[in-house]
């Protein structure tokens, strides 16, 4: 699933592109976050949920281990474009706030 696994600098933040992806696909994806966010001092990291991405729970351990990495490297950690399944899962396993997952506004 290559494809889906998206890690580029854009504007100084390191964005990471999650589409559909596999428990195999997580320690990649992750590795290639970390090896940016030590190349790029003081980047934040985005994780922009694309259209593929399934709300389960590979999502929510590759968004968590990503919170982690961010945090490690002392950086601003965001997910962008999470659809409501996915928001209603973290909140289900206590990582919403957690993972800074957005909400549509109003809520």
């Amino acid at each position: 699933m290559g494809a889906a696994l998206n890690v580029r600098v854009v504007g100084g933040t390191v964005v990471v592109r999650i589409g559909a992806i596999g428990r195999a696909d997580v320690p990649l994806l992750c590795a290639k976050a970390e090896a940016w966010l030590t190349a790029v001092p003081d980047a934040p990291l985005r994780c922009e949920v694309g259209a593929g991405a399934r709300a389960d729970l590979v999502v929510v351990d590759a968004l968590a281990r990503l919170r982690l990495a961010a945090r490690r490297h002392g950086r601003d950690y965001r997910v962008d474009g999470a659809p409501p399944a996915l928001r209603d899962l973290l909140a289900l396993v206590g990582l919403r706030d957690a993972l800074g997952a957005d909400a549509p506004a109003g809520e």
